[in-house]
């Protein structure tokens, strides 16, 4: 009885010494507190807003527009001007791969939710893509207007513009496919920049054509679901202790805010921690699902008020000035 009662003893010492290094491993109370703002990143530039609801992946979100409030169409290089000088510190972009071997900055697969075009965006060449009018199909009032026909003609640029352009501007690039040749195209397409000039750039889609391009450009900071999963599962499997799995070093990561207060010293030794690995972190609005932001004041109170790691809005217009006062 004296031994079950020592080995009892025993096991509550242990196990209170060990809850006792978790919580101070991991707690941001004994982390010095970090300075200074978040780092904002404006999705698809300044665009047009449309509501959440019910969003499918077959929605022509061009026809759902809220009434507009600025003139500037996504994807543009006024728009992503117009983000830059609203206070954006990265500007995200989609590109999509054109029959002539270059990369238009373009969201949709095809052509007709925005456009006066048709058919596969990627099945043009970017002469064909230049002469359309990329405002063609935005209506805030189930096509009783169309308020900016006639205002996008010959605004699909592409990567290599955006780069010439932006010299010195941090970009988000999404690959809108899982086509792996994609990966090692825009890889090529990237290893004609100074390695000063691919720091500044960061690549995300999907899993193959990610892992082909990481291959080739080894210490691009990239991410995928894949990549994303195998960092946040190893990291909360084995970062109590303070150690940072490979699988997190050196990427993007984008957590949903609903999911961000479960991992190991969220907000202030998490961020630290991924600094240490050149591992940035951005905070997306609700779980994730449809590129949902940061888009109003309402919504910064959800953010720690600590935290100082990007922050994914729509309304680059609207968060900056709020974030920057």
């Amino acid at each position: 009885m004296k031994r079950i009662k020592k080995g009892l003893k025993v096991t509550i010492v242990v196990s209170l010494a060990l809850t006792i290094f978790v919580y101070l491993n991991n707690s941001s109370t004994f982390t010095e507190e970090r300075k200074g703002k978040p780092i904002l990143l404006a999705h698809r530039g300044l665009a047009q807003t449309f509501p959440m609801e019910g969003i499918t992946g077959e929605t022509c979100t061009a026809e759902i527009i809220n009434e507009p409030e600025h003139p500037y169409l996504e994807n543009t290089i006024p728009s992503m001007e117009a983000a830059f000088k609203a206070g954006a510190d990265i500007v995200e972009i989609d590109i999509q791969p054109t029959e002539d071997g270059e990369f238009a900055i373009f969201h949709d697969w095809t052509l007709d939710c925005r456009t006066d075009g048709s058919g596969e965006t990627r099945d043009h060449t970017m002469e064909e893509l230049r002469k359309l009018d990329i405002g063609y199909g935005y209506t805030a009032d189930n096509g009783k207007t169309y308020p900016f026909r006639g205002k996008g003609l010959g605004q699909i640029p592409t990567l290599n513009e955006v780069l010439t352009h932006f010299p010195n501007k941090e970009l988000l690039i999404h690959i809108k496919s899982n086509d792996p040749n994609e990966g090692k195209l825009l890889a090529d397409y990237l290893s004609q920049h100074s390695e000063e000039r691919l720091g500044d750039l960061s690549v995300y889609g999907g899993d193959e054509p990610i892992e082909t391009l990481k291959k080739k450009l080894p210490d691009m900071r990239v991410m995928s679901k894949e990549t994303l999963k195998s960092c946040l599962l190893s990291y909360e499997a084995l970062s109590w202790t303070g150690y940072i799995p490979d699988s997190c070093k050196n990427t993007q990561i984008h957590i949903p805010e609903k999911y961000a207060s479960y991992l190991w010293g969220f907000p202030d030794k998490f961020i630290n921690r991924m600094e240490d690995v050149n591992t940035r972190v951005i905070l997306v609005a609700g779980d994730g699902d449809w590129s949902e932001g940061f888009d109003e004041k309402a919504d910064l109170d959800r953010v720690p008020e600590s935290y100082n790691g990007g922050i994914w809005t729509n309304r680059i217009d609207r968060i900056a000035p709020i974030i920057n006062n």
